[in-house]
Parts: structure tokens; C-alpha cells; sequence
């Protein structure tokens, strides 16, 4: 935990630069239904293995532009010229791999939204429906994956879908606010806390 320029007490990982303290103060751990939403951070979240949140966080418009503001459906038919398209674009983090499996998932996602009628239905599942409030009081507590996060990873990779380790699903449960991680003495801790 460390303070902010406001002197607000902020978890200790977002303090690099304003855009991760803002991210940190609008958006991580917020409860996210939307399935647009969810889309972008399955599409962030596989680009940022093995890299930092940060390298992301500054691409984000530019991966917004890169495929089509999200749009799972729009994504889903990107074809070979498009990931050469994306495959030139600076802007992005130009992996190969990475860009395939992001227009794969598109595709796997739109099954799993006609199956459950929403993504949002099904992936909440692997919460309980419901914000997990965890207790850390150290970052160094928080763990980089749990029990849930293996079981929705396994569910994700057995419908096809790719870049979706147990270390990945718990990034993703974090930013979409299945788990409350803001360590207890974190301003936003009690904030995230009355959602769930």
C-alpha cells in the first residue's frame, strides 16, 4: 500500500503512473456484466502473459482501434489479411500467436453467449455469481491463482478457447471484479466491497 499524490491509500502496484492509478481508481475490481467488457479484458489479459500490465494499459486505445472496439462479432470475422494487418500495427503488441488466438476467442465466445445467452452468465459462475470480498493486507498475499481460477481456465480451454491460464483467469477475475483483491487498507477496498 502506498499513498497517491490526492493522499488517498492506493494498492501499492498501481503507483507506477497516473494512467495505472487511474485505472486502479475507476476500473480494476469494479463489477463488470457487460459482455463487451468481458471480451476486452479475455483479449488484454491473454496479450499481457508475459508482460506487464503496463505495457497493455499504454496500448489499450490503440488495441481498442486495433479490433474493432471490442466487438466480439466484428472479431470474429477477422481472416489471414487481418492478422497481418494487426501483425504491422506498432500500436499493438504484434504477436503472432497472440493475435490468432484473440480472433479464435472471438468466435468460441459468441458459442458460449448463444449456449448461456450472455457471456456474463457463464463466467460468473466461476465466482458464485457473486464478487468473492478477499481480505489481503499485503500485496504480496494476494495469490496469482486459486482454486476458481484453475476451474474456469480448464472449462475455457475445453470449449477452445486460447491464452487462458489459471494465472490469466485470475487477472481476468480481478479486472472484472469476481474478486475483490484491493488490499483491505486501500480507499477503494470498501468501495468495491458495498457492490458485492
Amino acid at each position: 500500500m502506498s499513498q497517491g499524490k490526492e493522499e488517498k491509500v492506493r494498492c501499492a502496484w498501481c503507483l507506477s503512473s497516473p494512467l495505472m492509478i487511474a485505472y486502479h481508481d475507476r476500473e480494476w475490481g469494479l463489477p463488470v456484466h457487460d459482455d463487451q467488457r468481458l471480451f476486452e479484458y479475455l483479449v488484454l489479459d491473454a496479450f499481457q502473459a508475459g508482460l506487464s500490465w503496463s505495457t497493455i494499459l499504454n496500448k489499450r486505445d490503440n488495441f481498442r482501434r486495433a479490433f474493432a472496439g471490442f466487438d466480439p462479432v466484428k472479431v470474429a470475422r477477422f481472416n489471414r489479411r487481418s492478422t497481418e494487418r494487426l501483425m504491422r500495427d506498432a500500436g499493438i503488441v504484434r504477436n503472432r500467436q497472440k493475435i490468432e488466438s484473440s480472433v479464435e476467442n472471438a468466435r468460441v465466445f459468441l458459442k458460449v453467449q448463444q449456449e448461456f445467452g450472455s457471456f456474463n452468465s457463464y463466467i460468473w459462475q466461476f465466482s458464485g455469481g457473486k464478487p468473492r470480498q478477499n481480505k489481503f493486507r499485503r500485496m504480496q498475499d494476494i495469490p496469482a491463482n486459486t482454486r476458481q481460477s484453475d476451474a474456469m481456465s480448464k472449462d475455457l480451454k475445453a470449449r477452445g478457447f486460447r491464452f487462458v491460464g489459471s494465472t490469466i483467469c485470475y487477472a481476468f477475475m480481478q479486472a472484472a471484479g469476481m474478486v475483490n483483491d484491493h488490499v483491505v487498507g486501500c480507499f477503494r477496498y470498501r468501495q468495491i466491497r458495498k457492490l458485492g
